[in-house]
């Protein structure tokens, strides 16, 4: 049942990203507090958004008008806080990665059942309106069989030092990946090289599906200029999502393969067509869905599987790139949901 009060959300980290779920929680009108390390930053959401602001994370679990947790503090940090979180009783949202590790990810998935409470996990891009709609169109079979999905993140900074580029960029295109696919791959390989300090600064992924279906992940924040591009491509089509594009979001390429004489292969390009995209913030779309499950008591479309989904592929993809490319087939038994 929805709270009778307005407010009754708490942001947990408030830093590089939860300063976005801070704005954007705070303009919705369900703010209620927001906990930090640091007190300056505190002090400066109390100024303009007139909410609460404390550094103990107890004291926001201790909070009987907080309803609802979000979650952006340091990756490492996830697992304990969710865990926490659920156990008093509050419906949480935390930022991807879910966890570090597929046992930590299992135990916050007990813990969620629990406590019976809403987990969501923060993957932006499937609240995103043109890949929305590009779900949709590929649904629609706009563009035929699907043949080869590939994913380029790549920019100039930021660089982080407590996760390597894998996990910070990855998780996007993987979770993006996946949702066409609707099952995991049967092999991952990955390779990638540490050139500023201790973790990796780019990485490209193969995944290998069923049905003759493979895709490849390309991020990097060392790459000269920002690239954010999703190719879907099909027998009878390609559909790009370029997030860089102001005025192409989303395209649509009418092309295929033809075979003369059943033996030589032609390539017949007809058309490029710009497909219009709603205009709306992908991230406050995601802040409304997850009110919108608090309220409804619905499964969020980025789910506790989806987050476990998208983890036992990166950590596949940490150990084939720990094994300088080897490729890891992932066992019979995480390919099936229980």
């Amino acid at each position: 049942m929805m709270p009778d009060f307005d407010k009754y959300v708490a942001v947990v980290g408030c830093g590089y990203w939860g300063k976005n779920l801070v704005r954007n929680f705070a303009e919705l009108g369900v703010l209620r507090v927001v906990c930090d390390a640091s007190h300056e930053t505190l002090e400066k959401f109390r100024e303009q958004y007139g909410v609460e602001g404390v550094t103990d994370f107890a004291k926001v679990l201790d909070m009987s008008d907080v309803k609802a947790v979000v979650i952006a503090t340091p990756a490492p940090t996830h697992a304990s806080l969710v865990i926490q979180a659920l156990a008093s009783g509050k419906d949480v949202f935390v930022e991807k990665p879910l966890a570090l590790t597929l046992e930590d990810a299992l135990l916050i998935q007990t813990a969620a059942y629990k406590s019976d409470s809403i987990l969501m996990v923060g993957h932006l891009l499937e609240y995103h309106p043109a890949l929305v709609q590009l779900r949709s169109l590929v649904t629609e079979g706009k563009i035929g069989k699907l043949r080869y999905i590939y994913s380029n993140r790549l920019s100039f900074g930021k660089v982080r030092t407590e996760e390597n580029v894998l996990w910070s960029f990855a998780p996007h295109d993987i979770c993006s990946i996946l949702g066409f696919v609707d099952a995991l791959p049967i092999s991952v390989q990955a390779v990638g090289s540490a050139y500023l300090g201790q973790v990796e600064d780019f990485c490209l992924v193969n995944l290998s599906f069923v049905q003759n279906l493979n895709a490849h992940i390309f991020v990097s924040w060392l790459h000269p200029f920002k690239e954010h591009r999703l190719v879907v491509v099909g027998d009878s089509g390609t559909l790009v999502f370029d997030d860089v594009s102001v005025d192409a979001k989303l395209t649509f390429y009418d092309q295929q393969i033809e075979f003369i004489n059943n033996q030589i292969p032609v390539l017949k390009q007809n058309s490029k067509t710009v497909i219009p995209v709603q205009s709306a913030e992908p991230l406050s779309l995601e802040c409304q869905h997850f009110l919108t499950c608090i309220q409804s008591r619905q499964t969020p479309r980025t789910s506790i599987q989806n987050g476990i989904d998208v983890l036992t592929v990166l950590q596949s993809a940490q150990e084939s790139l720990k094994a300088k490319g080897e490729i890891v087939y992932l066992k019979e038994s995480q390919l099936v949901h229980s």
